[in-house]
């Protein structure tokens, strides 16, 4: 029985699609291994991997995913959302793991946009008294 989960993970325009399956522990992105996507970033890689090693596995499943938009970073943090999700899905048990560590909470922050009469979203053009 192999079934494949699918989940969508995001963070601020960043969005990571997610296929999980029972398997090794490979972890395919946008064609590449982890080591080779991330590069030096360790934390990163760690805050990636941080839904598999808390309910264990690390090397139960395969994940292949795609990630589009962002950056690096929040491109890492849609694809731990993503995981954490489908992981939920593939073992209903998973999700009172996941949950207490805010793995499932989608983070809405977003960039604020620039309003009209403003420098950026806030910032005021400089007061001259004279």
């Amino acid at each position: 029985m192999s079934k494949t989960i699918y989940a969508t993970g995001k963070r601020k325009t960043a969005i990571a699609k997610v296929w999980l399956k029972p398997g090794t522990g490979k972890v395919v992105i946008n064609g590449l291994n982890l080591d080779t996507w991330l590069g030096g970033h360790e934390a990163i890689k760690m805050r990636v991997m941080q839904p598999l090693r808390l309910t264990k596995q690390d090397t139960a499943v395969d994940i292949m995913a795609s990630t589009l938009g962002g950056g690096y970073s929040a491109q890492a943090d849609a694809l731990r959302h993503g995981i954490s999700k489908a992981l939920s899905l593939f073992e209903p048990n998973f999700r009172t793991i996941l949950k207490p560590h805010g793995l499932l909470t989608r983070d809405s922050r977003v960039v604020e946009r620039k309003k009209y009469g403003k420098r950026k979203a806030r910032r005021s053009p400089q007061f001259s008294k004279r």
